[in-house]
């Protein structure tokens, strides 16, 4: 028997990539995120795998055999399987927790649960951050399902098999409708040029046949707090759909204080 059981890590952020490491995910999370010289700081997304999950375009089982650190008493903390293409060849029913990590190294576990109610009203456009494998922030008319669902499989030049996003915690019609996207300070929407919004709020209201609008082409989930983050995180692919719940602010005070306070 092994000294450190093997894990399998699906990173969805900051890169997308299929690892095998000896750690724990609270270590492995603290180590990507912090541990590691050659990653920058910032937050880390990912999600633990089955161990026994096996698809032909990975050689897991080959790259399971050499994650070893050839040190006693030292896990090998990270062996990448691959790094190209991942998330679309990893099936949802494999994958287990989804795990939160801070900029200093923090890891919250999220487990999947059903999402919430649907509520496909035409006239409240929401803010999602697309975040793997493409990473723009779109406003929309379709809530989560129907976003995820348009992504993967209603539009071709925009779209990918899969994705990951979440949805901002932001009244886009009452925050456009402020001075405050004027202004120099851009509230919730740091590193988005402030007419974006607007513009793209503009088309959505006036053609009631576009249900997308590229915001931004780069991620914005480093220059925001997890806790501007609504409900949680879905993954999506056709009909196909995961959740996971993001406990709110009470919650998060009240059963996970250490990782609330380095929010």
């Amino acid at each position: 028997m092994a000294e450190f059981p093997k894990h399998l890590y699906l990173i969805l952020y900051p890169n997308e990539a299929l690892v095998a490491s000896q750690l724990t995910p609270e270590e492995f999370g603290k180590h990507y995120s912090v541990g590691s010289p050659r990653h920058f700081s910032g937050k880390v997304i990912f999600a633990e795998v089955d161990i026994d999950y096996r698809n032909d375009y990975f050689r897991i089982d080959d790259y399971l055999r050499i994650t070893e650190s050839g040190i006693p008493g030292r896990p090998k903390r990270s062996k990448f399987v691959k790094s190209y293409r991942v998330l679309e060849h990893v099936d949802f029913s494999a994958l287990g927790k989804l795990y939160l990590v801070t900029t200093d190294g923090a890891v919250l576990g999220l487990d999947r649960s059903p999402g919430p109610e649907a509520a496909g009203d035409r006239n409240r456009i929401r803010l999602y951050q697309e975040i793997c494998p493409l990473r723009i922030l779109v406003a929309s008319c379709l809530d989560p399902r129907q976003f995820g669902h348009y992504i993967t499989e209603e539009t071709w030049s925009k779209g990918a098999p899969r994705i990951f996003f979440t949805e901002y915690d932001l009244n886009v019609e009452e925050f456009v409708a402020s001075d405050e996207i004027y202004g120099y300070n851009m509230g919730p929407l740091p590193n988005v040029n402030p007419t974006n919004l607007p513009t793209a709020v503009k088309e959505l209201q006036e053609d009631p046949r576009k249900k997308t609008k590229t915001v931004n082409l780069n991620p914005n989930l480093d220059f925001v707090s997890y806790k501007s983050i609504k409900h949680g995180f879905w993954l999506s692919s056709g009909t196909e759909t995961v959740f996971y719940r993001m406990p709110g602010m009470d919650e998060l005070h009240r059963d996970h204080y250490s990782w609330w306070r380095r929010l």
